[in-house]
Order: C-alpha cells, then sequence, then structure tokens
C-alpha cells in the first residue's frame, strides 16, 4: 500500500470531477504543494477552472504522466472521457475519502453506508455525539466534501456519510466504526448488478483491523449474507449484529413524533449500539433523540389541521424506501411522481 501522505506532495495529481468535493480536494492539495490537474465532462463546469489547472490535452496523455488520480463519486470510469487513460490507470484512482484518511489517522471516524437512511443516521449520531460532548463533526454524502474540514481537533469524532459512488473507487479508507444500513436494489443504471453494487458497499468494511468495529443489519436479506463472510475470515473487524426487533422497549421511551415511524426503528437501533461502544448514557441518547427536529424532505411532518397530516417524504427515491414509508401510516393519499428505477416493484 503507497504512503499517500509523503508521496502527495510534489506529485502530479489529477482531479477529475469539478463539483463540490473536486473543488475541495483542489484546495487541499495546493496546501501540499501538488501539481495539480483537472478536468471536468461537463464544458459549463470547465469554465470554472482556471487555466492553471486545466488539463491540456496538447501533453499527450501518457501513463507515466500522472501520479495519483482523485475521483469524484458523480464520475462513471467506464462511462466518462477519458474512460481509456482511466482502465490504464486504475491502480492509481484514489478519492477524497482515501486522502482525508492517511492524514487524519488519529482521529475516531465513523462512516456510514446503506440504501436507505443514512442521512438521518448519520444527523442522529451527530446530535448524540454533541449531547454527550464529543467535538463532532459531520461530513461527506451528506453535502460538506469531508476535505472541506481544517484544523480537526486530535479528540474530534468524524462522522462521515458515505454512498456506494465514494465507495467504489475508494482503496484505503478505514474507520473506527463502520455501519452498513441495509441493503436493497438501487443504483441499478451505475452498478449494472446487485453484486456489483454489494461489492462497492462492502468496501467500507474492506481496510479494517481487528481493533475496529462494523455494524450490519440482521433484519435485511443482503446484509445477513455479508454477516456470513466474516465467518470466512473476508473481513476482520468485530461484528456487531443489530437487530431491531431487541430496542423496542427503549424505541417506546422517544416521544418524538419525527421518529415514531419503523424505518427510524431501524437507524435508531443502529445509533443505540454505537453510543453503547462509546460509553454514551442511554438518558443522553434519549435527550438527543427528543429533541432532534429531523431532515428536510425526509420524514418531514406538515401539519395541516387537526386531522390531515402532510408527509414530505420526497427523498425517498426508491421502492424500499417509500415501502417502508407507507407502512408507518394508515388512511393513506399518496402523491408520487418520477421514472421508476429496475428492481421496483409496486403492484
Amino acid at each position: 500500500m503507497r504512503n499517500l501522505s509523503s508521496k502527495f506532495a510534489k506529485k502530479k495529481i489529477l482531479i477529475y470531477g469539478f463539483a463540490k468535493s473536486g473543488l475541495a480536494t483542489l484546495k487541499f492539495l495546493k496546501k501540499i504543494k501538488s501539481e495539480i490537474y483537472c478536468w471536468d465532462d461537463n464544458s459549463f463546469v470547465r469554465k470554472s477552472i482556471k487555466k492553471k489547472y486545466l488539463l491540456n490535452f496538447k501533453k499527450k496523455l501518457t501513463n507515466d504522466f500522472i501520479d495519483f488520480i482523485v475521483v469524484s463519486p458523480g464520475i462513471n470510469i467506464r462511462h466518462c472521457y477519458l474512460k481509456n487513460f482511466l482502465a490504464k490507470n486504475k491502480t492509481k484512482i484514489i478519492t477524497d475519502l482515501d486522502i482525508f484518511y492517511n492524514f487524519n489517522k488519529n482521529n475516531q471516524i465513523i462512516s456510514v453506508t446503506g440504501t436507505n437512511g443514512k442521512s438521518t443516521t448519520c444527523k442522529l449520531l451527530e446530535a448524540v455525539f454533541k449531547k454527550a460532548g464529543h467535538k463532532t463533526h459531520l461530513v461527506g454524502n451528506i453535502g460538506e466534501p469531508i476535505l472541506s474540514l481544517k484544523k480537526l481537533n486530535k479528540k474530534a469524532v468524524i462522522i462521515v456519510e458515505v454512498s456506494s459512488y465514494q465507495l467504489e473507487y475508494t482503496q484505503h479508507f478505514r474507520s473506527n466504526h463502520a455501519v452498513i444500513l441495509n441493503i436493497s436494489p438501487d443504483h441499478m443504471e451505475r452498478h449494472k448488478t446487485m453484486t456489483n453494487y454489494i461489492n462497492a458497499k462492502i468496501k467500507i468494511l474492506k481496510f479494517q483491523s481487528s481493533k475496529d468495529h462494523s455494524y450490519l443489519n440482521l433484519n435485511n436479506k443482503f446484509t445477513k449474507k455479508i454477516i456470513g463472510n466474516y465467518k470466512k475470515k473476508q473481513f476482520f473487524s468485530k461484528l456487531y449484529k443489530v437487530d431491531k426487533h431487541k430496542v423496542k422497549k427503549i424505541f417506546k421511551k422517544i416521544k418524538n413524533k419525527y421518529l415514531l415511524s419503523q424505518n427510524n426503528l431501524e437507524n435508531i437501533s443502529f445509533v443505540l449500539r454505537i453510543a453503547s461502544n462509546y460509553r454514551i448514557r442511554l438518558n443522553v441518547v434519549l435527550q438527543a433523540l427528543n429533541k432532534f427536529k429531523g431532515l428536510p424532505h425526509r420524514q418531514e411532518r406538515l401539519s395541516l389541521n387537526d386531522e390531515i397530516i402532510c408527509i414530505n417524504d420526497s427523498k425517498a427515491t426508491n421502492f424500499e424506501s417509500s415501502s417502508q414509508s407507507l407502512k408507518s401510516y394508515q388512511n393513506i393519499f399518496w402523491i408520487v411522481g418520477g421514472l421508476p428505477k429496475k428492481g421496483d416493484k409496486f403492484f
């Protein structure tokens, strides 16, 4: 494995994809005096890249031209402008997650992935850890690029929401605590098969050691299969099998209406298990949960009057997420739109 933290300085690094994470990566690499090149397939986005950083195709893209390629999550390396170059240089592809880890190995990192519930679970964890007095940062797929963090306290807890798109290309990223909430068919237009999708998700576990912790859903058929891989010694972290049915007594103590849906029972079961491993008292956890205000467009309650409650769940963009939401209510008038995804079965 390359020692990235020592090799980045004065090396030629291509940033492929210049949205939020790409821009944050540029700012970070400038500080360590890397030789930076940037590219985005979108001509409009390329106009925002300063000329001195823009990849010049008059220079031949030979295999030894670039030392590292930082690929943004939105780039599909099999269907992009530089696909041939990337195919020949796969071993050089890394992500912003890899860069962050190699410069912040002493921080506690909690990473969360899954098909549904990632953002809510991450926000719940953030609320609980802050209530318990931990210096806490929430970054990643939820909106704040991980490399935008500055001057981290060594005792800070970093909560990272990671998607399959981010994990697919990661080569080194290691979490002290890694969570796979659930898996159901999604993003098939990118991954093509469930096997590819699952393989991307389980990379969150791949680089963990025996000192680390992993959390898998005992109530999900796909994550139950991953649990079987621990018996084959494919992963080395300490495994916690999370069962939402075992926390129902605690769940009844939650008075926050936002959290009373069945899908939040699953999210909270993971929060409770992680909080316990950090020795955060249950009463502190409950205080944080009961004050939690929720996230926009995720089970957002809009009371119209005493008889009608409107639930804005427009962030539920796949069948499984919508299905779990609908199971939490009765007498439903469902307003739905958009295009079906491969694997959706509504009827």
